[in-house]
């Protein structure tokens, strides 16, 4: 009897991802688009923090938003509404995840290069999205409070994968079991150079300082410099 050939394509498909995200950063870097790549579970407060950060910056530089959901448009309206900043909707038809040709896709059709600061909201989960580039500039993951400071331990990768961590709600420190330093300790672990900020985006919380982290790299991107770390 045959022997059924079996065929490991992952390497493939994150080998043509890479090269695709390698073309898209290309472009980005030569239109002075900074890109930044948001990555969350589902309830983290990834949209509520994404309003306040546009409202404090929507005056410095011009910021378009790329929505991706599984379906629906709910967040998109949300942002629309409470910003008024151009956003589109990018649904991934029931992937857990977009890759840097669907980010290319959303890309184009908001017309990147009329912007300066472009966000991507991931789709909400801390296992796929961590292995595909999108020719971002900056990877920031958002952990909340109510997620338990033992995310680290069990979903390593995305720790490792990104360049700013926010931990948001911590306007709920007391209610929740949940050790700031416990966390941080693992993180550093997994990920030595990554930056932290605890925020609450219903208090304003550590706002300041994270947006002003921000408008360092993008100003940094856009001069030329060195826009990760």
């Amino acid at each position: 009897m045959d022997k059924i050939k079996v065929i490991n394509i992952q390497k493939r498909v994150y080998a043509n991802n890479d090269e695709d995200a390698m073309k898209l950063r290309k472009k980005l870097t030569l239109n002075q688009t900074f890109v930044m790549n948001l990555m969350s579970s589902p309830g983290s407060g990834k949209t509520t923090m994404l309003i306040n950060t546009i409202n404090r910056l929507k005056s410095q530089v011009k910021i378009g938003i790329i929505e991706a959901d599984v379906d629906s448009d709910v967040d998109a309206y949300s942002i629309l509404n409470q910003t008024g900043v151009t956003v589109n909707q990018l649904n991934s038809g029931g992937m857990c995840h977009i890759d840097a040709d669907m980010a290319k896709q959303g890309l184009d059709d908001l017309n990147y290069k009329e912007f300066d600061f472009v966000v991507i909201e991931n789709i909400g989960n801390l296992i796929c999205p961590a292995s595909y580039d999108l020719g971002q500039a900056l990877n920031t993951m958002i952990l909340s409070v109510p997620e338990g400071d033992d995310k680290p331990l069990k979903y390593p990768k995305m720790f490792t994968k990104v360049d700013c961590l926010l931990v948001s709600k911590v306007d709920t420190l007391s209610v929740f079991d949940f050790d700031f330093n416990k966390l941080e300790e693992r993180v550093k672990k997994l990920n030595p150079n990554i930056k932290i900020f605890p925020i609450s985006a219903k208090t304003g919380q550590g706002m300041d300082a994270w947006c002003s982290y921000l408008m360092d790299h993008i100003s940094s991107f856009q001069k030329g410099g060195k826009a990760n770390g």
